[in-house]
């Protein structure tokens, strides 16, 4: 066989070798994961497994994910077994232990003092956490607890039953993905290419080797394609997002080819007392009359606020 047919056909079985699903693609897949000892139940993407096993009330929704292959969203064995599939595929597999929550360290079963335990969950089975560890309590005997730092499923291998339901190309649905990996939260999101100004430098004429020549900056325009992400007021108080958004967002632009992400803080119009306020106080300047001053004083009135203190205050100024 000539050199040319060689390379071609080494060209050829790589093609082949790289075909299906591959790192960086976005699949949707249904799953079920049980530990393999005793056939608890670890995860779960069916409602109805979810109904069964009596987790379906908890704060997540069951439902097939999509994830980005190679992102770390499900462990190296489970994607090892469909890289190459198509969707369709499906399959069970088992992860080691070491893979999954670890192998079972006795050094992580340690004895702390009782008080150190809230008084609530001072009994065995308890779950604690004692600087920054979770643990559940083993014995408690006098002022002294027996506190197992493992995983619960540590030593456990654990069985994954998958199905590969469809590869995921929109983009909106593969950042619901990924953002739902981490939040069970549910994003308004859309893409946009903006134009937006940015200073680029201009390549000098002069000698390079001028050290006293300063770079030369114009504005251009650009365009910049762009996710936004409405920020839900669930998630201003939730201290991964707060955290771990700028980690978890600059994963998403590498992984979408994206320009940039804007975080969106939309604040409605409800209002509470104080945004009745200050509404009041922006008419004051107006020239109501009396029947607004009466009106102001029986809103200050209804707010429980001293309209007497507010005068003499404006009056200072």
């Amino acid at each position: 066989m000539s050199d040319e047919a060689s390379e071609q056909s080494a060209s050829d079985a790589d093609e082949e070798a790289a075909s299906g699903i591959q790192e960086g693609d976005f699949v949707r897949l249904a799953y079920t994961a049980r530990s393999v000892e005793n056939d608890q139940l670890v995860d779960t993407t069916d409602e109805e497994v979810a109904e069964e096993e009596g987790v379906d009330d908890q704060q997540q929704s069951f439902e097939p994910r999509v994830i980005a292959v190679g992102a770390g969203h499900l462990f190296d064995t489970v994607e090892e077994d469909f890289t190459g599939g198509e969707a369709g595929d499906s399959g069970t597999v088992t992860v080691p232990a070491d893979e999954a929550f670890g192998e079972y360290d006795e050094d992580e079963v340690r004895t702390v003092s009782a008080d150190r335990i809230p008084e609530d969950d001072r009994y065995p089975g308890g779950h604690v956490d004692i600087d920054g560890e979770h643990g559940h309590v083993e014995t408690i005997i006098g002022g002294r607890a027996r506190v197992d730092f493992n995983h619960p499923l540590a030593g456990q291998d654990v069985e994954y039953d998958y199905e590969v339901l469809d590869t995921v190309d929109d983009r909106l649905e593969q950042a619901e993905g990924m953002l739902g990996m981490y939040f069970d939260a549910d994003f308004d999101m859309r893409i946009e290419t903006d134009e937006v100004e940015e200073e680029q430098m201009v390549e000098s004429d002069e000698d390079e080797d001028d050290e006293e020549s300063e770079p030369e900056f114009e504005t251009e325009v650009v365009e910049k394609e762009t996710l936004y992400i409405e920020q839900s007021p669930q998630l201003q108080f939730d201290q991964q997002w707060m955290m771990g958004k700028q980690q978890i967002l600059g994963d998403l632009i590498d992984r979408l080819d994206l320009d940039r992400v804007i975080v969106e803080e939309v604040i409605d119009g409800t209002g509470g007392m104080m945004g009745g306020m200050g509404g009041m106080m922006g008419g004051m300047g107006g020239g109501g009359g009396e029947a607004d001053l009466d009106a102001i004083e029986e809103e200050l009135e209804d707010a429980d606020v001293d309209v007497d203190d507010i005068t003499e205050e404006l009056d200072e100024e």
